[in-house]
């Protein structure tokens, strides 16, 4: 069962991010939701493998998928894509810094906020290794992104 801290953490994480692409401006949204959407997706089944693994591991009691992993790839991880995308797109040392920062501050320091809010810990990762599983990602986001432009240029040229 989850816990009432848990609850309102996981409501938290969601709608904040979410509702900051307010901010982000409807074109943007759109350029960059297929990328952040494929990430997503890919971010999902890594955190399946993870969660089989037990790499981390959620301090209530068999906290389900949707409760436990999810949010946090659901949350800020899309949003936060899509504004790093938004600021460097074009500028690959920009947008690697960028995401190295983000990937550090949640892997060095965010998971010690979690662990001290007894939600969840890393179990069977060093900071480092998880710093490393977290930020290989930018590199197909970067890529998905690349790929998405070049298929927009490509139509948006007259015969």
């Amino acid at each position: 069962m989850i816990t009432k801290r848990h609850l309102v953490f996981n409501l938290v994480i969601l709608a904040v991010p979410w509702l900051s692409l307010l901010f982000l401006g409807k074109r943007n949204v759109k350029r960059y939701a297929l990328a952040g959407a494929f990430i997503a997706v890919f971010a999902i089944s890594n955190q399946i493998l993870g969660r089989i693994r037990q790499w981390w591991k959620f301090y209530d009691k068999k906290v389900p998928f949707l409760k436990g992993e999810l949010p946090f790839s659901m949350g800020p991880f899309v949003p936060l894509a899509m504004w790093i995308l938004k600021d460097s797109y074009g500028n690959f040392k920009k947008f690697i810094l960028w995401n190295m920062v983000a990937d550090g501050f949640f892997a060095f320091l965010f998971i010690e906020v979690l662990k001290k809010l007894r939600i969840a810990s890393l179990n069977r990762l060093s900071p480092v290794k998880f710093f490393i599983y977290l930020h290989y990602k930018a590199y197909l986001l970067y890529g998905v992104q690349w790929l998405y432009e070049k298929l927009r240029k490509k139509r948006q040229v007259p015969a």
